[in-house]
């Protein structure tokens, strides 16, 4: 049996960044600003809160930078931020010098790469290979000012473009991420396809080279399964997962794709479990499922949509249920 520190389940919010990215229209950078303050004040450590791409490509990501010179900044958060190459860490680098924020902006990069050529020319017109390339001084650039290095492996499972994909391959662009300098490598089942049994194989596969504490699941639901590939990543042991508070989220470049797994529905899942997820003090040393359902709530209003949490959806239900009952209940009501 595992020690209890074993069982730390630490949660990546990615619902700013990843969750937002697809969404139709612009999102206003007050409402980008809120909901990260929000997730942080509900126990969330690490948030991925924008991302330094052109908005010619992701006009949902515009305003990164006003975004995080706005937003709060607790202690002991790891605001992170993606960069596709060096233009976008130039960008983000002018941006921490002339700034004297304490903390500091961001302390954190996110790179990323896929498991196959042809996701990989669709997203960034590259080969693995020269995508590889690419980021590699992106990476250097960053640990020498100080910053944390996260890598993402795309298509981990399946390919919108050519099917079914190598776990080797997988465990070769995990390694050379690893190799770079990435503290942690999230593996993503990008279009949702990914099974229990094909997530543990596909883990087992790059655990051959990449050690698996430094390995992260980031699971789609497209097809209804990502809880159990979550609990298929933690039996892995897997303890690092990505999440997106309301089931935001989708990918332009997977056509089809929907969101990726509530973070509302981890928690829930994760709850009287031998699992204890990881948050802080405004979480109660966890992350606040009440207030994650509260903010699910709010962003998807706010983006004109229903919240596809299940958990959070029945929640909402419940607490409502108990209201009216209370509400017909209360003295007031009896006379």
């Amino acid at each position: 049996m595992e020690s209890p520190a074993n069982n730390l389940v630490n949660i990546v919010e990615v619902g700013p960044r990843d969750g937002l990215q697809n969404e139709k229209g612009v999102i206003p950078i007050e409402v980008k600003v809120e909901l990260i303050n929000r997730l942080a004040r509900a126990g969330v450590q690490n948030i991925e809160t924008g991302s330094f791409v052109s908005p010619k490509w992701v006009p949902q990501m515009g305003g990164t930078s006003e975004v995080i010179q706005q937003m709060e900044r607790l202690p002991n958060v790891h605001y992170a931020v993606l960069v596709p190459n060096q233009k976008g860490l130039d960008n983000l680098f002018s941006l921490l010098s002339q700034s004297t924020a304490k903390p500091p902006l961001s302390d954190e990069i996110s790179i990323f790469t896929a498991a196959t050529d042809a996701f990989n020319r669709a997203n960034t017109n590259t080969t693995i290979a020269e995508s590889l390339a690419r980021l590699e001084p992106v990476a250097r650039a960053a640990l020498d000012r100080g910053l944390r290095v996260r890598g993402y492996v795309s298509v981990a499972i399946a390919c919108p473009y050519s099917g079914q994909v190598d776990y080797s391959r997988v465990r070769e662009v995990a390694k050379a991420l690893a190799d770079m300098g990435c503290y942690e490598i999230s593996l993503g089942d990008t279009v949702g396809k990914g099974t229990p049994d094909k997530v543990s194989e596909m883990i087992e596969e790059v655990k051959k080279s990449v050690p698996v504490e430094k390995l992260a699941g980031h699971f789609h639901d497209t097809y209804g399964t990502a809880v159990a590939n979550v609990f298929a990543a933690l039996a892995g042991g897997i303890r690092t997962i990505d999440a997106s508070v309301g089931g935001l989220g989708g990918c332009p470049y997977s056509p089809g794709a929907t969101g990726n797994v509530a973070t509302e529905d981890v928690l829930y899942a994760l709850h009287d479990s031998q699992y204890k997820v990881a948050g802080s003090e405004f979480g109660n040393g966890t992350i606040d499922l009440a207030k994650m359902v509260d903010i699910g709530w709010w962003i998807s209003e706010k983006l004109g949509r229903e919240s596809v949490s299940r958990a959070g959806r029945a929640i909402r239900a419940s607490s409502a249920r108990e209201a009216e009952l209370a509400k017909k209940d209360s003295p007031k009501a009896k006379l």
